[in-house]
């Protein structure tokens, strides 16, 4: 953790952020809008694989998740610069946070997800779902993961200003 922690610190980004009051709340803006259109896009087509709003086509929900990607990337930079250029306790406080260690570990779970979908053959297997039908088992097993995966990126990104209260409901 030091190694990357010092690695981190090298970018200068703590400085940049303390050198400007706009960098911080500009970046928390884009990882919300971010996450938003994760969960909204992605979280749509994991829906609709577990049997909601059947009428709609699978694969024209799969359109919109270029847009989820979109995000993910807005999170991806955003995250970087809050943990890089944390001003107070610097990147250190953030790698040794167990909240964020426990949302990174599921971001890395979604991640292998989605590649077991697209790459494991479900994605075709559920865009050739017709409106009004059923998506595969193991679309719906990978859909659920993802949503569960999604879900507590989302708790656990909030619990990271909350870890100590996280770390004493575990006991620790």
């Amino acid at each position: 953790m030091e190694f990357l922690a010092n690695l981190l610190e090298s970018t200068n980004l703590g400085t940049f952020v303390n050198a400007y009051d706009w960098v911080w709340p500009l970046c928390e803006i884009f990882h919300f809008v971010g996450m938003a259109a994760l969960i909204g896009t992605v979280g749509l087509v994991d829906l609709r694989i577990l049997g909601f709003a059947k009428s709609i086509p699978i694969a024209a929900l799969e359109k919109l998740v270029p847009i989820g990607v979109v995000g993910f990337f807005f999170n991806l930079v955003s995250g970087f610069i809050f943990v890089a250029g944390n001003p107070v306790g610097g990147p250190i406080e953030y790698l040794e946070n167990l909240s964020l260690q426990l949302k990174l570990l599921l971001i890395l779970i979604a991640g292998i997800n989605v590649l077991i979908y697209y790459f494991g053959g479900i994605a075709r297997q559920a865009d050739a779902v017709p409106p009004g039908g059923d998506a595969p088992r193991s679309a719906k097993v990978v859909a659920a993961t993802s949503l569960i995966a999604w879900f507590g990126v989302i708790f656990f990104g909030r619990m990271i200003m909350y870890n100590d209260t996280l770390l004493y409901a575990l006991g620790l």
